[in-house]
């Protein structure tokens, strides 16, 4: 089941802005590493969640993860070779929206080591630039 927000009776949306940093979400508040992202996009459930996997692989289930980021935007999809008109598009699938400075991930309970190497595994994963973040030195 990918990730969604629970109620999504009549949620179509507006694309919306992507403009500016994030100022909610930029911090790091509840592990001791982070993934910071360095660009804007938006991010599909399959992508969260296949970051989720690589992390939690690499920390052999030692220590906690942390996914700061959630899909909670719609976006919608026409079929292909379809004319325009005839109304908004049924929903497609789900995204987060990311601006520069999200802290997208947060591991803990594991040594500055495991948690790079954890954090470059799902960096890989993802479209944008990342950079590592600890909650002592702020970037790194």
């Amino acid at each position: 089941m990918p990730l969604q927000p629970a109620k999504v009776k009549y949620r179509k949306m507006h694309r919306g802005s992507r403009t500016g940093l994030a100022y909610r979400g930029s911090t790091i508040a509840f592990g001791e590493y982070g993934l910071m992202s360095c660009e804007r996009c938006w991010l599909d459930t399959k992508v969260v969640e296949a970051c989720r996997v690589a992390i939690a692989r690499n920390m052999k289930r030692h220590g906690k993860l942390w996914i700061r980021i959630f899909p909670q935007k719609s976006f919608t999809k026409k079929p292909l070779e379809t004319r325009m008109g005839k109304g908004k598009a049924p929903v497609e699938g789900w995204v987060a929206v990311v601006r520069p400075a999200n802290v997208l991930f947060e591991v803990d309970g594991v040594t500055e080591a495991v948690a790079r190497e954890s954090m470059r595994l799902a960096a890989t994963k993802l479209p944008i630039r990342t950079k590592f973040v600890s909650r002592h030195r702020h970037a790194s």
